[in-house]
């Protein structure tokens, strides 16, 4: 599988304060530590004609969870891109994909999780559905691996073994089942 080049220069995360509301930019690079403040992202969960939903399995080199099997993509979009604009670029990045049908299906979805190494992800993260007849080539900076899966193996996966993938798709799979 071909990688996909990574963008060139410094990526910004738009800072959020309780109310969801912007209030500056920072680094990406320098965001996700011990005290992350909140910030605005978004997770994406890409589904082909045949129903099955596409799995990606982190790098090693991620902040964080390295390594960790998680929804097909996720991003923060820079300061002053809407946030489907930023889904469908780092769709593009990561995956080399595609997308159509982008929907938004979790608008005021919400977490905080820490990983092993004390990493903080605290994220306002709209969550979306997209669909494609493209086969992933993915950056190999950002996934390691992708599977082609059957969504209710995944959700399944996610209330009873919901320590084999990341915490974000963890929740988002159980509510993503309710409301599709």
């Amino acid at each position: 599988m071909s990688g996909v080049a990574r963008p060139a220069g410094r990526e910004n995360v738009v800072l959020l304060d309780e109310l969801r509301r912007p209030i500056g930019a920072a680094a990406k690079s320098g965001v996700h530590h011990e005290r992350t403040p909140l910030h605005l992202a978004f997770s994406c969960y890409i589904f082909d004609s045949r129903g099955r939903f596409l799995v990606t399995r982190r790098a090693l080199d991620k902040r964080t969870w390295p390594g960790v099997w998680t929804n097909s993509c996720c991003g923060h979009p820079a300061p002053g891109e809407a946030v489907e604009a930023a889904v469908h670029r780092r769709v593009q990045q990561e995956l080399g994909l595609r997308i159509e049908r982008l929907r938004l299906v979790l608008p005021d979805f919400r977490y905080r999780a820490v990983d092993a190494s004390g990493v903080v992800e605290n994220e306002v993260c709209p969550v979306y559905v997209a669909a494609t007849e493209d086969e992933p080539q993915p950056d190999p900076a950002e996934v390691m691996d992708w599977r082609w899966v059957d969504w209710q193996a995944f959700v399944d996966m996610a209330e009873t073994a919901s320590w084999s993938i990341s915490p974000w798709a963890a929740e988002q799979a159980v509510l993503l089942d309710r409301d599709m």
